[in-house]
């Protein structure tokens, strides 16, 4: 879809396409797990993929007074597939015909637990990009010691210039404010330093961008200090940020791995566990990206929420409610009316990059 259609006007309640073939189980958890957030948000609901498996689902499954659909489709996009091949071979593919439903104005965003490049390659050469957006951005909602933050991109782009990283920060900053629900939320670039002029050269150029923005921009923020709950969203290169995010999931996993082994060995350690079987729980909540549901990918015409493969129930169900809750909130036009705000710097800063 060309660049400069006018974004449609999303559907009252939200409609979102849901790929029931996606994910490493597919329709028996995506199915009640969409269910359950259609319960909790109104919105309506069209799973995509093999009629006959969904049907079975549903047939066991409460859907009443649900608006539900079903969208037959031949093919699934496998989690080895090039996403190049995907869009060419796979015109049938669940994911295609999900967002061909948000092109033709079926629906107004996605839901996929699929192959995740195969999500974004098919969001942007289907879906299309918003006016202005030269690189949509995977932004991943992260917990913190105070609150959840945003950190962008995490693996949509792995080479970039500065003012694509200028343009996710500004992205990001509306999904903080519409999502998340803050006031001006404060906006770092991820670096090896808190100084300004540490970093390399992307950073540093970025770093010029930013104080020139009419964002809240505190700086950089080093890596140690993501975590800490100071800054509501963290801007980095596609390549970081994907290697922060798989290593802060593989520590999450780890400490709590170390933490039960502990708290089992003895009897005194297993009943200061029961003791503290409320906090545990608290904890262990905090740091399950289920909680979250999945990373949206920011700048498209419509919504795109990629989860985690191995998502159960509950992610899907999180992923359902963020995605008509952007809806609800006209999160993509607040999008266009922040990127037009900064449009002459970032066209300043990418005419810069061509010369």
């Amino acid at each position: 879809m060309p660049n400069d259609t006018p974004v449609a006007q999303p559907h009252v309640p939200p409609v979102i396409a849901v790929d029931a073939m996606g994910g490493d189980i597919g329709p028996s958890v995506v199915v009640p797990g969409a269910l359950d957030a259609a319960r909790g948000t109104g919105c309506a609901l069209i799973f995509v993929g093999d009629e006959a498996a969904i049907n079975a689902e549903l047939a066991t499954a409460n859907s009443e007074g649900i608006d539900v659909a079903v969208r037959h489709c031949t093919q699934v996009a496998e989690m080895r597939e090039k996403p190049s091949d995907i869009l060419r071979r796979k015109k049938d593919s669940s994911i295609q015909v999900a967002c061909r439903l948000v092109k033709d104005g079926e629906a107004d965003g996605v839901v996929s637990a699929g192959n995740s490049g195969a999500t974004v390659a098919c969001g942007m050469f289907i879906m299309g990009r918003i006016k202005g957006v030269e690189r949509p951005a995977l932004a991943s909602i992260m917990p913190t010691v105070k609150q959840p933050m945003v950190l962008i991109d995490v693996g949509a782009n792995v080479d970039c210039k500065p003012h694509h990283l200028f343009q996710f920060g500004v992205m990001a900053e509306v999904l903080a404010s519409d999502i998340l629900g803050r006031v001006r939320p404060k906006v770092g670039l991820l670096s090896i330093g808190e100084e300004e002029g540490k970093g390399n050269s992307l950073v540093k150029e970025a770093f010029e961008l930013f104080k020139m923005a009419s964002l809240n921009f505190v700086g950089n923020v080093e890596g140690r200090d993501v975590f800490t709950g100071d800054v509501d969203v963290v801007v980095c290169d596609g390549f970081v940020g994907n290697v922060a995010l798989k290593l802060s999931e593989g520590l999450g996993a780890s400490l709590g791995r170390l933490l039960r082994n502990e708290l089992t060995r003895g009897i005194r350690a297993r009943l200061g566990t029961m003791l503290a079987m409320s906090a545990l729980k608290r904890f262990a909540r905090l740091v399950d990206y289920a909680e979250y549901g999945g990373a949206p990918l920011l700048g498209l015409r419509g919504i795109a929420i990629v989860c985690h493969g191995a998502s159960n129930a509950k992610a899907i169900t999180s992923a359902v409610h963020m995605a008509a809750t952007f809806v609800e909130k006209r999160t993509n036009e607040h999008l266009i009316e922040k990127l037009s705000a900064n449009e002459e710097l970032t066209r300043y800063a990418s005419a810069a990059a061509d010369r």
